[in-house]
C-alpha cells in the first residue's frame, strides 16, 4: 500500500484537502482525528455502515429462536391449563423481544470488530501519534504517479507536513 500522508492543524484546512483530493479523484482517503467530527462525515461521504445489517440479522435470529425454543419448550413439557391453548404467541413475546435484544446487541459487537478489523495486529499504514492529540491526519493512497498531485493539494491546503509511506 503506497501512499501519501498530510498532517494538519485546522479542521476548516483538513476539510478542504479533503475535497480537493476527491474532485481530482486521486486515490482512497482515510482520515484520522482524535474525535469525530461532522464537518470530516460530509466532506468524506462515507457510505452507510454495514453492522446495522448484523444488527437486523441477528435481531430476526434472536426473536425467531426466542418464540421456538418457548413453543418447543411447552410441546415437551406440556402444561394443560382449562382448555388453553399450549402453544400461544402472547406470553411468549417477553421471551422473543428478550432474546431478540441479546442476538441482536451480540451480532452488532461482532459486526463491529468485523468491519473494524479489531484486533489489528499490525500498524496502520500512515497513522502518526500526534493525531490522537488533537491534529488531523490525511492518508490518501494512490498509485507513484498520482503521489505528485496528492503532495501538492495537501500543501496547498494548509499541511503542516506531507511526506510519502511505503
Amino acid at each position: 500500500m503506497r501512499g501519501v500522508l498530510g498532517a494538519f492543524r485546522e479542521l476548516d484546512s483538513t476539510v478542504s484537502a479533503i475535497e480537493a483530493l476527491k474532485e481530482k479523484n486521486v486515490g482512497l482517503i482515510r482520515v484520522y482525528t482524535a474525535t469525530p467530527r461532522h464537518e470530516l462525515e460530509d466532506a468524506i461521504q462515507a457510505p452507510p455502515s454495514p453492522v446495522r445489517l448484523y444488527t437486523l440479522i441477528g435481531g430476526l435470529l434472536g426473536v425467531t429462536f426466542g418464540y421456538w425454543i418457548a413453543i418447543w419448550v411447552s410441546d415437551y413439557w406440556p402444561l394443560v391449563v382449562g382448555g388453553k391453548p399450549i402453544a400461544s404467541w402472547v406470553p411468549y413475546t417477553v421471551f422473543g423481544f428478550e432474546v431478540f435484544v441479546l442476538i441482536g446487541g451480540l451480532s452488532t459487537v461482532a459486526g463491529l470488530f468485523i468491519h473494524a478489523r479489531i484486533p489489528k495486529l499490525t500498524l496502520q499504514v500512515g497513522y502518526d501519534p500526534r493525531f490522537s492529540h488533537g491534529d488531523y491526519g490525511i492518508w490518501v493512497e494512490c498509485p507513484p504517479e498520482q503521489a505528485a498531485t496528492a503532495e501538492s493539494l495537501l500543501r496547498q491546503h494548509g499541511a503542516v507536513e506531507v511526506r510519502r509511506e511505503r
